[in-house]
């Protein structure tokens, strides 16, 4: 374009009038020191870290830096800190941590992530429990609550039975009755209780026995738990649960986590379930 000179100085060719120019001053000496300043930058960048692709592989960068590298020094600084606590865990039972304040908090904030990769899926995220997997926040425990009974079950896992009681075993109506007793929580005074046998798993007074990992019948806490809860119970008292016997039996099985997982990394997850609440 052609260049005109006004009031404002050289021009560029685009004048409007006498007050709007758009004139051909150099920018301002801060600017251009900043622009060079950031060019010279990317080069430093770009020949201090890895950057620019080679033929078979990329410009490594003069200081050596890798993202594996910075990885692995971040975790060096935090194991060192864990160490403390880590190196203690091999030689002490769960029951002594639980013990030891300092390295029960510890080991309950360690294990959170232990729990979630693990147990989560089954037991829910806060151990509240899924559908068809019981909740691990309350004092209802099928083989005990102590630290010991929880290390235990998630060792050599569990597999209880209950035998299925439909067909030649109980009628229909005494089926019937003995569920009702049980979401009525009556369960102890019905007569077929004991006429049936069933106190032999669930004690005289039905609250179970954990010896056997027998239900507690009296605290409406349902293993299987149902919109409706009185067909549930039915249904578990017709088929049992797991009796190989019976195609249509309730499935109820913890697996053993002995060879997953680590005797530390039971014994931590043994206190993080103790400690969620239902722990006794």
């Amino acid at each position: 374009m052609s260049e005109d000179k006004n009031r404002y100085g050289q021009t560029t060719g685009h004048v409007w009038d006498e007050t709007l120019a758009e004139l051909t001053n150099p920018p301002p000496k801060w600017w251009m020191l900043g622009l060079h300043a950031s060019w010279i930058l990317v080069v430093l960048y770009t020949l201090y870290y890895p950057s620019w692709p080679l033929v078979s592989s990329h410009f490594k960068g003069f200081a050596g830096w890798t993202a594996i590298g910075e990885f692995e020094k971040d975790m060096k600084e935090v194991q060192d800190v864990r160490a403390k606590y880590e190196d203690q865990l091999p030689k002490k039972t769960a029951a002594a941590i639980l013990a030891d304040n300092e390295l029960k908090n510890y080991v309950v904030r360690s294990a959170k992530v232990l729990f979630g990769d693990n147990c989560a899926a089954c037991h829910g995220s806060g151990g509240a429990g899924n559908p068809g997997f019981p909740a691990l926040v309350d004092d209802d425990w099928l083989y005990g609550g102590s630290i010991d009974a929880i290390q235990q079950t998630i060792t050599g896992g569990r597999h209880g039975m209950m035998p299925k009681m439909g067909g030649n075993q109980l009628s229909d109506a005494e089926i019937d009755k003995l569920a009702n007793a049980i979401v009525g929580g009556t369960i102890a005074k019905e007569p077929l209780f004991a006429a049936k046998g069933c106190i032999g798993c669930h004690g005289p007074d039905g609250k179970g026995m954990a010896a056997l990992g027998s239900a507690n019948l009296t605290d409406k806490i349902w293993r299987f738990k149902s919109k409706d809860q009185l067909a549930s119970v039915k249904y578990t008292i017709t088929h049992g649960v797991n009796d190989p016997s019976d195609p249509k039996t309730r499935n109820a099985e913890m697996p053993s986590w002995k060879g997953r997982l680590t005797d530390t990394q039971i014994k931590k997850l043994a206190v993080y379930v103790h400690e969620l609440g239902g722990g006794q």
